[in-house]
């Protein structure tokens, strides 16, 4: 009997810590929270797996396409071939604007953040988040061109070598390419100059 009440003090107890450590990620905002809206499938998507499919290029492409802006949310960026890319459009007149996590461009020795940043782009790294772990760009937001790129895909050579990533690139759907536009601007907003 003594074993049994032990045993249900210890769930008890399991369960009261369990409570209380899921209450500890969760803000008073949490109850304010919006719910997503649902949105029209419209446009064009590819999709590219990683490491067999060139998502590299199919963003590079991309990129290349691009006639007025590029906004970039990145976490982490060693892919040389995007970077180029970038580099390129913004020498084009392409206006083009990275945000980044500020960790990730220390940590990783091969970042090609302080690159893009030498060769002109501007650079903002995310001060407000402990991860800032978006993969996105934002392609000619409000024009018949817009594309939308976002994925598990991080700009990286692991990314496209040796991990199992996903991307997607979306044309033409204008709410979704907005929705992503407004985000990044949520973003940009508590962003500071790299340099």
């Amino acid at each position: 009997m003594i074993s049994l009440n032990r045993s249900a003090f210890i769930t008890g107890c399991l369960a009261i810590f369990l409570s209380a450590s899921a209450a500890a990620f969760e803000s008073p905002s949490d109850r304010d929270r919006k719910t997503p809206p649902v949105l029209s499938a419209t446009g064009t998507v590819q999709a590219a797996f990683t490491p067999g499919d060139d998502a590299g290029k199919l963003i590079a492409d991309a990129i290349h396409d691009a006639q007025r802006q590029i906004l970039v949310q990145t976490f982490s960026f060693t892919h040389r071939k995007i970077a180029d890319a970038l580099i390129a459009a913004r020498q084009r007149g392409v206006d083009v604007k990275v945000l980044a996590d500020k960790d990730q461009i220390h940590r990783i020795a091969t970042s090609l953040i302080s690159k893009i940043a030498a060769e002109g782009v501007p650079v903002f790294t995310d001060s407000e988040h402990t991860s800032a772990h978006n993969k996105v760009m934002v392609i000619d937001a409000g024009s018949p061109e817009a594309t939308l790129i976002t994925g598990s895909f991080n700009f990286t050579q692991a990314a496209q070598y040796r991990n199992a990533e996903n991307v997607l690139v979306i044309r033409n759907n204008a709410p979704l390419t907005n929705l992503y536009l407004k985000n990044w601007h949520r973003h940009y907003e508590h962003s500071r100059p790299y340099r």
